[in-house]
């Protein structure tokens, strides 16, 4: 069923999350979404600035979800996702300063400068990548979930994929598998009303996602993705479901991006009224703010943490500009493993 905000509980237009999460995690959760804001913001200009190249597509507006979600997960879990993937990245605990030089093609980057805003992974931090084809991870994620049913441990994979994602001829097929199989797999549409250019409502004849998994009897809900407490609620339910055998779980995040589909995106398909609307009633971060201040943590508090998240961007960027950029013979690692 879909979550709203309590009305009753608004300060300053913004609607306070609902009690579950401790204050320790709720300010946690703070820091992570508000690192992952600043970094993409810089992201955004060094884009600008030429200093990153190829295709670039920011997470800003949607950190509730992945940051919420993470709160769920224990070490040995799996993610992964598709293009919009820094976001991500840094909830799972990878360094910005690694993510950084990767976007910015230098040898300091976790793909050594070779794979760019779309192509980073981490089997430390259990992050299986970023995916540049529209759908592609989705499979994968049933292959992570399949090797932990395999191996016979209590791991879970979280596969994230958009709306635009989810009417792929492979996601119907990972859903059909995942189910045949018990797969200990979630599967979180990120649903952010928009493709590229084109809304959710123009693209699919569903006007619920989380049932697309209900030929196959797989349990779905949405949830309000611009509350990171509604996710990590919905998260552990769904994490409790697989750990438990029961098979996959299947969350629609409703939520939204403030840029573009891409850096290059002008996003004329909306209107500035309706992004600056959720800018103001519905921001994740403002949202979580207002909620922590009405409940005993104080501005010098939150300063503290907004001073310690601007430190570790800037340095992220200085350390990806400062760099090299990988040698010609990097060109000839990294393609094969041999068994």
């Amino acid at each position: 069923m879909a979550q709203s905000a309590d009305a009753t509980t608004k300060r300053r237009g913004k609607a306070a999350p609902k009690a579950g999460l401790d204050q320790a995690s709720l300010r946690r959760a703070y820091r992570d979404m508000l690192l992952i804001r600043r970094f993409e913001e810089k992201a955004g200009q060094l884009y600008g600035m030429g200093l990153i190249g190829g295709f670039c597509h920011l997470y800003i507006g949607q950190e509730a979800v992945v940051v919420g979600m993470q709160i769920c997960l224990k070490q040995g879990d799996e993610v992964i996702t598709s293009y919009r993937d820094h976001g991500h990245m840094l909830a799972t605990g990878m360094e910005a300063r690694g993510v950084m030089a990767e976007l910015t093609g230098r040898i300091g980057g976790y793909s050594k400068g070779k794979g760019g805003s779309m192509h980073m992974f981490s089997r430390e931090k259990g992050f299986f990548g970023g995916h540049g084809i529209v759908g592609a991870q989705v499979s994968l994620g049933a292959g992570l979930a399949f090797s932990n049913m395999y191996r016979g441990n209590d791991n879970v994979s979280v596969t994230y994929f958009g709306e635009g994602a989810s009417n792929q001829g492979q996601v119907f097929e990972s859903l059909n598998l995942a189910a045949l199989l018990k797969l200990p797999c979630i599967f979180v549409i990120e649903n952010n009303r928009y493709g590229m250019g084109t809304s959710v409502e123009r693209a699919s004849a569903s006007r619920d996602l989380s049932q697309n998994g209900s030929p196959w009897g797989i349990p779905g809900e949405q949830v309000d993705g611009m509350s990171v407490e509604a996710v990590a609620e919905a998260g552990a339910r769904a994490v409790a479901h697989c750990r438990a055998g029961l098979g996959p779980y299947l969350l629609e995040m409703k939520t939204y991006r403030y840029r573009g589909h891409s850096m290059s995106d002008p996003a004329k398909y909306r209107t500035r009224e309706e992004v600056q609307k959720m800018r103001e009633q519905h921001d994740c971060i403002d949202t979580l703010r207002t909620h922590l201040l009405a409940n005993g943590v104080t501005e010098a508090d939150l300063k503290t943490i907004d001073d310690e998240v601007k430190a570790i961007v800037a340095d992220s960027a200085e350390f990806a500009q400062s760099s090299p950029e990988p040698d010609e013979s990097e060109l000839w690692t990294d393609i094969l493993v041999e068994a």
